[in-house]
C-alpha cells in the first residue's frame, strides 16, 4: 500500500479500536486490554456502545478474561502509540493484510455506500449515475492533505467536482462521533447524498431524525482504480503468531455471534 492509500483505508474503516489479550499478574488470570477510540461510533466509544466494543466483550467472555480499556483518539500514529507501544496486543479494525501488523482472517467485509433521505426518491446506486452531476454530494477526506476516498476519486475522474463537499473524517473531536457530521448534513438537507464507508453510513442512517437509506455503491470498476469494498480483520504484533491463531479460532467458533452484532449495528455486509 502507498502511504496515502493506507491513511484513508485505515481511517475510513475506518480502523478504529485495538483489543489486547494477555496474561495478568496472576498466572491464572487473563486480561483483555482494549486500546480504543473513545469517540468514534459505530466502532467504539468510552461507554462501550460500539460494535467493536461488543465484539471485544465476546472475546473476553469466550476466553474468561477481564476486559479493560486504554483510550486513544484515532489519529496518525495510532498503531505506533498503541500496539507498538505495548499498550495493546490486538487491533480489531484493520484492513486484512495491513502491513503494519499481522492480521487475522477477516471477520467482515463491507463497502462504501450512498446515504440519502428516503423522501428524496433518489433510488441511487451507481457511481456513474448522470444525476450525480446535479446533486449536492458529500464525501469524506482523510488527513491534512485532503487525500481522496474511493468515492471522491471516482467522482473527480468523471469531472464531478463543483457540487461535491469534503468533510474531514477526523472532524472536531470536541463533538460526539466527528465522522457523523456528513450524515447530519444529509438529514438536514444541506446535502442530497453522502458517499461514506458502509459501517458508518449504515449505523447513522438508521438513527437519523428522518428516514434514510444506505445503499451499496455499484459500477465502480470503470470509474476508479481504487477498491470500494474491503475485508476487515484484527491485527496483532508481527511476533505474536500464537495470539493470532487463538483469535482465528475464536472467529471460526463464534462467527454467528460476531455476525449478529454486525447486523444489529447495520453494517452492510458483502461477499468477498
Amino acid at each position: 500500500m502507498t502511504g496515502g492509500y493506507r491513511k484513508w483505508l485505515f481511517a475510513g474503516s475506518i480502523a478504529t479500536l485495538g483489543a489486547v489479550l494477555t496474561h495478568g499478574a496472576a498466572a491464572d488470570t487473563r486480561e483483555l486490554r482494549v486500546c480504543s477510540d473513545p469517540n468514534n461510533l459505530p466502532f467504539s466509544n468510552e461507554k462501550g456502545e460500539g460494535f467493536e466494543n461488543r465484539i471485544a466483550e465476546l472475546i473476553a467472555e469466550d476466553f474468561g478474561a477481564e476486559l479493560s480499556y486504554t483510550w486513544w483518539a484515532q489519529r496518525r500514529g495510532f498503531v505506533r502509540n498503541t500496539l507498538n507501544a505495548g499498550d495493546c496486543d490486538v487491533i480489531m479494525g484493520v484492513p486484512a493484510g495491513y502491513e503494519l501488523v499481522e492480521t487475522t482472517k477477516p471477520y467482515y467485509r463491507s463497502t462504501y455506500v450512498y446515504v440519502y433521505r428516503e423522501e428524496s426518491g433518489l433510488d441511487l446506486h451507481s457511481i456513474s449515475d448522470p444525476r450525480l452531476k446535479e446533486l449536492k454530494i458529500g464525501v469524506h477526506l482523510i488527513g491534512d492533505d485532503g487525500a481522496n476516498t474511493p468515492p471522491a476519486h471516482a467522482l473527480g475522474n468523471q469531472g464531478i467536482v463543483d457540487n461535491v463537499s469534503g468533510y474531514m473524517i477526523y472532524g472536531d473531536y470536541r463533538e460526539p462521533n466527528p465522522p457523523a457530521r456528513i450524515i447530519d448534513a444529509v438529514a438536514s438537507g444541506k446535502l442530497d447524498v453522502a458517499a461514506v464507508w458502509g459501517p458508518l453510513g449504515g449505523y447513522f442512517a438508521t438513527r437519523a431524525p428522518v428516514t434514510m437509506r444506505a445503499v451499496p455503491i455499484t459500477d465502480t470498476e470503470d470509474a476508479s482504480s481504487l477498491r470500494f469494498d474491503f475485508s476487515i480483520a484484527m491485527g496483532v504484533g508481527k511476533d505474536d503468531q500464537a495470539l493470532r491463531e487463538e483469535l482465528n479460532d475464536f472467529l471460526q467458533r463464534r462467527q454467528d455471534d460476531v455476525r449478529a452484532v454486525l447486523e444489529e449495528y447495520g453494517v452492510p455486509l458483502v461477499d468477498g
